[in-house]
């Protein structure tokens, strides 16, 4: 068996801030005997305007927030997938929202750019990623002790065909900042049907509450399994979720029901 955990936050607009309780929930989720830990999207911060995404974006390889996932990854011997921060782009005027993994070494071995960016407009809250977000291109898994994971982010979960291009995984994750209005309908909904029809684990890991800034988001952190039941859920505010993956049980479902292999497009 293989623990995993997962961070809920409720990020601020002060990237201290939220580094200091990033590193306080890690040690939350080290000490349940987790194996490999994943923060939520937007975690170092979540502020008033797409210039504070901006300032806040580091260089790939170098920064503060990245120097401290490298930190914590070595500290607790653990596989750390830091959700998303913002990284410098090519783009002027726009950053890559980016998800990065560390192995138990504090070494960088995978980075994923999200795909697919938000866009939402009602009479009461909008958002447009695109304006100040690069979307990326590639997709990307890794390979891990227990088996290859793949990397998505927030919005990708309305795409299945992204995941579909990961072939097998053992696990999927997926970092979020979903809203409040969006996720108490579709959230649990579309991670239990990547779940079933990959037949993969799904480890999501949100942000949870209401925000400085005045923004909720719908929170539900959850660990999912290959059959699609809920294992773990934390619905709204700052804390960690863990739980096991079973490869036996994936193994198991894999046979019995063997989707994967009936696949025809």
């Amino acid at each position: 068996m293989t623990k995993v955990a997962a961070v809920q936050m409720v990020s601020t607009p002060v990237v201290s801030e939220n580094i200091e309780t990033a590193r306080r929930l890690i040690g939350e989720a080290a000490q349940t005997g987790a194996q490999l830990v994943l923060l939520p999207e937007y975690w170092p911060s979540i502020g008033l305007n797409d210039a504070e995404r901006i300032h806040h974006a580091e260089p790939f390889g170098s920064g503060p927030i990245q120097d401290f996932m490298a930190e914590m990854s070595r500290k607790y011997g653990i596989w750390l997938i830091g959700g998303t921060l913002s990284l410098v782009s090519q783009q002027p005027g726009k950053v890559l929202n980016s998800s990065l993994v560390y192995t138990p070494e504090g070494e960088n071995i995978a980075r994923y750019d999200k795909i697919h960016l938000f866009g939402f407009a009602t009479e009461r809250e909008s958002y447009d990623e695109s304006a100040s977000i690069c979307g990326g291109d590639d997709v990307v898994t890794f390979d891990a002790p227990f088996g290859k994971v793949g990397l998505s982010v927030c919005y990708d979960l309305r795409f299945p065909e992204l995941y579909r291009a990961f072939g097998e995984c053992t696990l999927i994750v997926v970092p979020a900042a979903f809203t409040y209005t969006t996720g108490k309908v579709h959230w649990e909904v579309l991670l239990r049907a990547r779940a079933i029809e990959n037949q993969a684990y799904v480890l999501a890991a949100a942000q949870g509450g209401r925000h400085a800034t005045g923004r909720r988001t719908w929170g539900h952190t959850m660990l999912i399994d290959p059959w699609g039941e809920v294992k773990a859920v934390l619905p709204e505010g700052e804390g960690v979720i863990a739980g096991e993956l079973d490869v036996d049980l994936l193994a198991s479902i894999r046979e019995k029901l063997p989707a994967l292999k009936h696949r025809k497009l």
